[in-house]
């Protein structure tokens, strides 16, 4: 039987649950309820002028989430930029030279601090701008754990090895997901964030030169803009058909060869995603619910909560 102590503490555990939440690692959606009661309207409309400006940055911006949470969990360490003593996760390979929209989070980041000062972390602030960038697009919504907090530090080491490149096997990317406790029908889901957004020549060049499994016509097309040697960061759509709108058109893509990445074709290839990329090309809501699922796992990729981390002032560097 409860003590009087004990029951004390539940009660007062219930009455604050966010405090209770963080102490124990838990991220809940009403994280800034009372302390920061317009934050998402304050991202959303940060977002809406951003992506009305440039479609692509909906992709970017989603990205950049992805990209964050792959190394040591999402925790803003890849918006930090570079200093004497470490080097961060910009310059890294998968991310120089393509990792965009950081001065988008920049003015969120602003708009945020005039509003509630040094309350929201910019992990959280990239969870819910990578969320509205997908909505704006057309895409499905999902409710945003909240409460992680920003780490001091970052390793260009960590992301060089944590994050699947262009190149990947279907066996790499079910492996390097299911490093971070993502299933491979989530690796899947996740993958049709491919719906939206550009890649450079670099990328995807080796994929129409080399590859058997593209199809021949999508592949002369590609190659107008991206010759065998040079011309790296000439840009290509992911999805063919609807590069600026959130849908599932990409495993339509996939299913007559037109994936632009190797590691895009790989899920459309005689293998074990086979059959979840034909219902996620004809089943939208199925792939919408799948997606939006994963997208929750993964940010729940090793937060920092409670005691550990800051909430950094400015999401370029450490407090």
């Amino acid at each position: 039987m409860a003590t009087l102590s004990d029951r004390v503490f539940f009660f007062f555990c219930f009455l604050s649950l966010l405090a209770c939440a963080a102490i124990n690692g838990q991220l809940s959606p009403t994280f800034y309820g009372s302390t920061c009661p317009n934050l998402q309207s304050i991202v959303r409309s940060a977002m809406t002028q951003a992506v009305n400006k440039e479609p692509r940055m909906g992709a970017s911006i989603l990205r950049l989430f992805f990209h964050d949470c792959f190394v040591n969990g999402c925790d803003g360490s890849i918006l930090l930029d570079d200093t004497s003593s470490f080097t961060g996760e910009k310059s890294a390979g998968p991310n120089a030279n393509s990792a965009r929209g950081f001065e988008v989070i920049d003015t969120i980041k602003s708009n945020v601090e005039a509003a509630c000062k040094a309350t929201v972390s910019c992990a959280d602030i990239l969870a819910l701008a990578a969320r509205d960038g997908v909505v704006l697009l057309g895409g499905p919504t999902w409710t945003v754990q909240l409460g992680r907090r920003d780490a001091t530090t970052a390793s260009q080491s960590a992301a060089n090895s944590n994050l699947p490149g262009p190149g990947s096997s279907l066996s790499q990317l079910v492996s390097s997901f299911a490093a971070k406790g993502l299933s491979a029908r989530d690796m899947t889901a996740l993958s049709g964030a491919h719906t939206i957004g550009q890649a450079r020549c670099t990328s995807f060049r080796s994929h129409i030169y080399n590859d058997a499994n593209v199809n021949a016509s999508f592949a002369a097309l590609r190659k107008q803009n991206c010759p065998s040697s040079g011309g790296d960061s000439n840009l290509a759509p992911l999805d063919l058909q609807t590069p600026t709108t959130f849908d599932n058109k990409y495993y339509q893509n996939l299913m007559v060869r037109k994936g632009l990445l190797h590691s895009d074709q790989e899920l459309f290839n005689g293998g074990s995603q086979d059959s979840l990329v034909r219902q996620y090309s004809t089943n939208a809501a199925v792939f919408n619910g799948d997606f939006t699922a994963a997208m929750v796992k993964m940010g729940n990729i090793s937060p920092l909560t409670g005691t550990k981390g800051q909430i950094r002032l400015n999401c370029r560097k450490a407090n």
